[in-house]
């Protein structure tokens, strides 16, 4: 099958290599342009354009894939199928109408479940014990597409966004051409998404970091390992940043006002809303390195009682 790959982060390299394994024609790869990034700030290609390359695949860049210029390129290729997984641009109705298969997208939920740009962050962040991967057939909405296959995977209790990621993308790459293989047979039925059933999963912002500890220390556990590597949760101990990587649920139950500190021999613990307790883990303060949370007690000498947040953080 004759296919144009439009994909940008790590998440979409394995069903960029399991299309290449199937045999399958990709024609052009088309990618985000190459961003600052770095203490250098150099510009640096995402990982798609990296495997592409190496696989001596056509990349192109296009700041806007629905400039006129664009879609007439991708016309002249004439895929029969195009596949998105990640791209980071809208695609607009005169790109869908051009292969005649349609565009595959492959979507890290269980549709119409957490439609939108950050799903594996905000059902991890969300209390989600189970998730997927679903293969769509793009539509002008936001991820409102016919559901052609999709796959469940339990979301493990200590699993942060990267290491789900890591799981759905393989996952993904095998339900992608298995999608392929059925359309080309005249084997799918594609369903219609309930739209009563969705829920969003929005880019995420810096201030989603924010911990607020008055939620209860299983709502905030979920959101560190949701918002990992970015935004990251983050709160502020006496006047700095202090971001926290790891953590886990306290033994016992916490007696002490949300964001207040609890130092137990080796432990350090936060009290959190409803008298529950998180146990901090691995932590980083701002312009220092990440350690865990026995240096950050050698270095800082924290004492039970002082609060952790404040002030716009």
């Amino acid at each position: 099958m004759r296919l144009v790959f439009l994909g940008t982060p790590e998440f979409a390299v394995p069903t960029l290599e399991r299309i290449l394994e199937a045999g399958h024609d990709v024609a052009a790869v088309y990618t985000q342009p190459d961003r600052p990034k770095g203490r250098g700030r150099e510009p640096a290609p995402p990982p798609v354009k990296v495997a592409a390359l190496s696989r001596a695949l056509e990349v192109r860049q296009p700041e806007r894939i629905r400039r006129p210029e664009v879609v007439a390129d991708l016309a002249r290729l004439e895929p029969d199928a195009m596949v998105v997984a990640g791209y980071g641009q809208i695609i607009p109705q005169n790109i869908i109408d051009i292969p005649r298969l349609g565009i595959i997208n492959v979507h890290a939920s269980l549709l119409p479940k957490y439609r939108g740009a950050a799903p594996v962050q905000w059902a991890i962040a969300l209390g989600e014990t189970v998730t997927g991967v679903t293969t769509m057939r793009i539509d002008a909405g936001l991820d409102t597409g016919d559901i052609l296959l999709a796959r469940e995977i339990s979301i493990g209790p200590e699993e942060d966004a990267v290491q789900l990621s890591r799981r759905l993308a393989l996952m993904g790459a095998g339900l992608l051409v298995e999608t392929l293989e059925r359309l080309r047979d005249g084997t799918l039925l594609p369903v219609k998404q309930d739209p009563a059933m969705a829920t969003l999963a929005p880019i995420l912002r810096k201030e989603d970091g924010l911990i607020d500890w008055n939620m209860n220390a299983r709502e905030v556990y979920n959101r560190i390992r949701g918002f990992v590597p970015w935004p990251g949760a983050y709160t502020n101990f006496r006047g700095a940043g202090l971001h926290v990587w790891r953590s886990r649920m306290a033994e016992s139950a916490a007696a002490g006002p949300p964001g207040s500190l609890a130092v137990e021999g080796r432990r350090l613990r936060v009290c959190c809303g409803g008298g529950t307790g998180l146990e901090l883990l691995e932590v980083q303060l701002d312009g220092r390195r990440r350690c865990s949370a026995g240096d950050f007690m050698n270095g800082q000498q924290p004492r039970s009682g002082e609060t952790l947040g404040g002030p716009g953080r």
